[in-house]
């Protein structure tokens, strides 16, 4: 039976000094697995403006359902400057009220969440009590929550991210995220590992996978830890890497491949993707095979 993914949240273009390219954790994340083969739809937002219709081609063209996509009266198509540092780090300023801070848990997305394997949301989404309220709703409706943690201050507080992790069934940190909120919830703990653990045992949750930038990642499964030390290359931006990381992990996770070959294919591909510019570049599961040499 075919694997079907619903992402919920930000549709945005991220606004670069030169260019603009359309992004938002959730579409990335979307967009990747879609290239991987697998059937995606996104809940999300968009003004009634040219760069959300602009945003609405782009995502079919690239084979991911746009029903759930809505269309709002008020609010503009999302925003987001993005700033780079002298290595391809980047920083944002994420313009705010836009139209995916009021998405709608309308009966049709209901209906999607209930009839996908999973569901994948962000915190970001949450800075609007609308899109919040929304989530919230449409989580009751899902089989299998996959939390990936985007912290963007201000736009988060502890209790969010307690009450968040608490109804995930999967959480995806960056090893920085990690520490902060594990830190926030009194880890005693000053090693990745254990904080890991500690925040599995917190927040009752098998699944918890850690990025840790150019050094790979760790992935916990079912009480085993997973590791990858990451993969040598020369960073364009580091736009978007993460989310195609998680859509990588997700893609074999979910079709059943076995945690090490997932964690290996994923920062394969979260790499090749920091090596070029955006969030969404066309790369091919032959590309991603030769880049493994395997």
């Amino acid at each position: 039976m075919a694997t079907k993914i619903v992402c919920f949240g930000e549709v945005l273009f991220d606004v670069f000094p030169t260019h603009r390219k359309i992004g938002g954790a959730p579409l990335n994340v979307a967009l990747r697995m879609a290239s991987l083969g697998i059937e995606t739809q996104i809940i999300s937002r968009i003004g009634q403006d040219e760069i959300g219709k602009e945003l609405l081609d782009f995502v079919s063209q690239n084979g991911v359902s746009t029903n759930s996509i809505q269309v709002d009266n008020t609010f503009a198509t999302g925003e987001v400057l993005v700033k780079l540092d002298a290595k391809g780090s980047a920083s944002y300023t994420i313009n705010y009220p836009v139209a995916w801070d009021k998405i709608e848990a309308t009966p049709e997305a209901q209906n999607v969440v209930a009839n996908a394997d999973a569901l994948v949301f962000g915190s970001l989404v949450c800075r609007d009590n609308t899109s919040y309220q929304s989530l919230i709703s449409l989580l009751n409706s899902a089989k299998y929550k996959i939390f990936d943690v985007n912290l963007r201050a201000p736009f988060y507080t502890k209790e969010l991210l307690s009450d968040l992790m608490n109804k995930a069934d999967f959480i995806k940190f960056n090893d920085d995220e990690l520490y902060e909120i594990s830190e926030y919830l009194g880890s005693p703990f000053h090693s990745l590992e254990q904080n890991i653990q500690f925040i599995a045992e917190k927040t009752n949750t098998k699944h918890i996978c850690v990025t840790k930038g150019s050094h790979g990642a760790v992935l916990l499964y079912n009480n085993q830890l997973f590791y990858n030390s990451g993969y040598k290359i020369t960073v364009a931006d580091t736009v978007g890497a993460g989310d195609s990381f998680l859509a990588g992990l997700l893609t074999k996770l979910l079709t059943g491949i076995v945690p090490q070959k997932a964690i290996d294919f994923a920062c394969a591909l979260g790499a090749l993707v920091a090596q070029n510019e955006g969030a969404n570049p066309k790369i091919s599961p032959e590309a991603i095979a030769e880049f493994m040499q395997i």
